[in-house]
């Protein structure tokens, strides 16, 4: 029981220091695998120096930081549960121990017991967003977390800016306001609107997942998840380009058809609309094989 008081006395110091307590191997053993223990640990195995070029694992500290405060800083904090971080140049020992071969990973070690299925969390699907990290925590704990971000004005001086623009147009152009009844700027602005909408910026808004994946084993860069439940930042910017294309195309189809221009310049307006919508709705298939495997069609 002496041990264990400790134990519980030494990780409240250092919580009361860092949020995150680093461990090395020798800590980890004695904190995290050792008993007595009547506390959990949640764990981020990562590689933040940046000679690993992990860019991942820099996004999911950020997040796992911000979850790591909001508990420590919140009144319901106890020594029920601590928030460490083991990286692999501090612990590859710790790796080495549990045959771990990539990061990030984050793994709860339960008061009583050894970790289950459930308690290695499943990043590729649910994304390290903060509040994402603090379900799965009252998950596997039973500690409800609420999660508070520091403050971003990145939305209200956009907003500003974005008033500032309207109102700058508006002084400019006096009583004429004919532009905000402009369909072209109107439907430009819809289209736009859509595209991020259907590439799935929504779903990275919430879930946070990473903008791509790199195998620690080959250093191959993935852009497109390999599975249809989860996606990478990047895979949504290519879908929104491809979706783009395949609009322009679309749009150049139509003009060739209801312009007044002559018959040359709407043979090239044809033919190059066929051409991306041929061009960029292949590759858009491709992406779909790609995450629906098995999938039969092809275009």
């Amino acid at each position: 029981q002496m041990v264990l008081s400790e134990k519980v006395n030494q990780l409240m110091e250092w919580a009361s220091k860092r949020s995150v307590i680093r461990m090395n191997g020798d800590k980890f053993r004695r904190f995290v695998k050792a008993p007595p223990r009547n506390y959990s640990v949640i764990v981020m195995f990562t590689a933040l120096q940046p000679h690993r070029q992990c860019v991942v694992c820099k996004q999911a500290d950020e997040e796992y930081q911000i979850l790591a405060n909001s508990w420590r800083y919140s009144s319901a904090f106890t020594n029920k549960i601590f928030f460490a971080m083991v990286d692999f140049d501090e612990g590859s020992d710790v790796f080495q121990m549990l045959n771990m071969n990539s990061a990030p990973t984050f793994i709860n070690f339960p008061a009583k017991g050894k970790p289950k299925r459930g308690d290695t969390y499943e990043l590729q699907v649910r994304g390290f967003a903060a509040e994402q990290l603090a379900r799965w925590v009252a998950d596997r704990t039973d500690v409800n977390i609420r999660v508070i971000r520091p403050p971003n004005y990145a939305g209200p001086l956009m907003l500003g800016l974005l008033l500032a623009v309207i109102g700058g147009l508006v002084y400019l152009r006096g009583s004429n306001l004919d532009f905000l009844y402009n369909k072209t700027g109107w439907a430009f602005a819809a289209l736009c609107f859509v595209l991020a909408m259907t590439s799935g910026q929504m779903w990275n808004h919430i879930r946070g997942p990473p903008y791509a994946h790199k195998n620690p084993h080959t250093g191959q860069v993935s852009y497109i998840h390999g599975s249809s439940q989860a996606q990478f930042v990047a895979e949504t910017h290519i879908v929104l380009l491809f979706n783009g294309g395949v609009t322009l195309g679309m749009v150049l189809l139509h003009e060739a058809a209801t312009s007044d221009l002559d018959v040359g310049k709407r043979k090239i307006m044809c033919i190059a609309g066929i051409g991306l919508v041929v061009l960029f709705f292949s590759w858009l298939l491709s992406v779909f094989r790609s995450k629906y495997h098995g999938y039969p069609y092809r275009y």
